[in-house]
């Protein structure tokens, strides 16, 4: 199930095993001031079509986005006893904690701070836009979900090296929600040169979970280390527990039972409800007194200003005393090892994991509710068309989400947009954002009866097996809708 991707998402990724997960049809910054894309109002509710549209099923606005610091390349390495006389079953791929990847190769490829990595996936159900009340109006439902890991440089150093030092580090976590939403948008001219517009939002809860490790201090004493800090786990899902081991205490006698994953099952559907609201306007500058700035728009939206409250919820926490653990860096890679398979070093690292977080069940499913909000998106934009040449414009749209302060991030965007011909326009984009500097692009068809569109708002780079892409930072949008009503002026 989705949550339990992300759960195991975080597993993985906080040790440096695995980066990729499922869980946004995220918008297409590109394609913002894109004429005749269909999906503007979902980055600005003020923004209406030039034609009705219904999405084609599945097809109609299809994307995949990953951003951040940590990539898969970051993570996985052409395991160097690949090949090797006296190694013929090592596998191809290896884990950076591999030891002969050398800890300066391992760690030069990371942020100094939180390593970040940030996933989305939204998939349109239905989704139609249709012109009337005197306006644009748009109906949409959809699957939403969210995955964010952070991971602090010092835990990849101390689970590389593993010197006889002290290591500490803080603000190591992750959180996922999902959930259905129905939107209901309308937008409309208020005068010659203000247009506004916004939607409302019925937000419907699946699942939602929140781990989060903090002041971890880690020395070693004797030939065992020493960890102390705090570990927290909270899950909301109907119908899910939590999966228990016992183990022994390492620092004193007896034993207790150890949180070893999420049992989804018995997962429900829905598990919450909440609300969220979109809003936008678009100032159009005309008959101005300086006429070099007429046809200029200055726009601006708030999206996904809402919370949704979740039931059912479960704690797993640490004790918070001091304990033993064993440490990363005794993972078998000798001949015939049964670590050799990439999927048997990932499950020997989660397993170690839990012993990092060492949780504890503190109490199981209806214990409470959590209410969060779905992080909010500002975008400002500006877009000018040349005088001489009104098929060409620039632009530049400024992006920020909101989140917890690991997951926050800052997007500004310079646009070239050309319209090549009535049916037929894209463009070309620079982006600075918190994570990279990266290329975009667009191309949007649009003839009087559909609209397909396919753009990237970071190019594609390397890509390893089943075409994963090894970078943090990546974004593939395509869609196919039918349109219908004409070429008139947008309502």
């Amino acid at each position: 199930m989705r949550i339990m991707r992300a759960y195991r998402l975080y597993m993985l990724a906080a040790m440096m095993t695995a980066a990729t997960c499922a869980v946004n049809a995220q918008e297409l910054n590109s394609a913002y001031f894109t004429e005749g894309y269909s999906y503007r109002h979902d980055m600005n509710p003020a923004i209406g079509n030039e034609s009705n549209y219904i999405a084609v099923p599945i097809v109609g606005n299809l994307s995949m986005q990953l951003r951040g610091s940590l990539g898969v390349g970051d993570i996985f390495y052409k395991n160097p006893y690949y090949g090797m006389a006296g190694h013929e079953n090592a596998k191809k791929t290896a884990t950076l904690l591999h030891p002969a990847i050398s800890a300066s190769e391992a760690l030069s490829n990371l942020d100094k701070g939180a390593n970040t990595m940030l996933l989305n996936v939204d998939i349109p159900i239905v989704s139609v836009g249709f012109k009337g009340f005197n306006g644009y109006n748009t109906i949409e439902v959809r699957e939403r979900a969210y995955a964010g890991v952070s991971v602090p440089y010092d835990f990849f150093e101390f689970a590389k090296e593993m010197k006889n030092k002290d290591y500490q580090f803080d603000d190591m976590g992750m959180q996922a929600w999902s959930f259905m939403e129905v939107a209901f948008g309308h937008s409309r001219k208020l005068n010659d040169h203000w247009r506004v517009g916004g939607k409302v939002k019925l937000l419907f809860g699946e699942a939602y979970a929140n781990v989060t490790m903090s002041g971890v201090h880690a020395k070693l004493e004797g030939d065992h280390w020493l960890l102390d800090g705090k570990a927290r786990a909270e899950v909301n899902m109907k119908g899910g527990s939590f999966k228990e081991k016992v183990a022994e205490y390492k620092s004193k006698p007896g034993t207790y039972k150890k949180v070893d994953g999420v049992n989804t099952d018995d997962m429900k559907p829905f598990n919450g409800f909440g609300m969220g609201l979109d809003l936008g306007a678009v100032y159009e500058f005309k008959d101005f007194s300086l006429a070099w700035l007429d046809g200029m728009k200055v726009s601006m939206a708030l999206t996904d200003v809402g919370f949704i409250s979740y039931g059912n919820k479960m704690v797993a926490e640490s004790s918070g005393n001091t304990f033993q653990f064993d440490g990363f860096n005794n993972l078998a890679v000798k001949k015939d090892s049964p670590y050799q398979s990439i999927d048997d070093q990932m499950d020997d690292v989660e397993d170690r994991l839990a012993d990092f977080a060492n949780l504890e069940v503190k109490s199981e499913e209806g214990g409470g509710s959590t209410t969060h909000g779905i992080g909010a998106t500002l975008r400002m934009g500006v877009e000018y068309p040349l005088p001489m040449y009104d098929r060409l414009s620039f632009g530049f749209l400024y992006t920020h989400r909101y989140g917890d302060d690991q997951y926050t991030w800052t997007e500004g965007r310079l646009s070239a947009n050309y319209k090549a011909a009535k049916w037929l326009s894209g463009g070309l984009n620079l982006g600075f954002s918190t994570f990279s500097t990266e290329m975009g692009w667009v191309l949007n068809l649009h003839p009087s009866w559909c609209n397909f569109f396919i753009g990237m708002d970071y190019m594609m780079g390397k890509t390893g097996k089943s075409m994963i892409p090894l970078d943090s930072n990546v974004c593939f949008n395509m869609g196919l809708n039918i349109t219908w009503g004409g070429k008139k002026k947008a309502n």
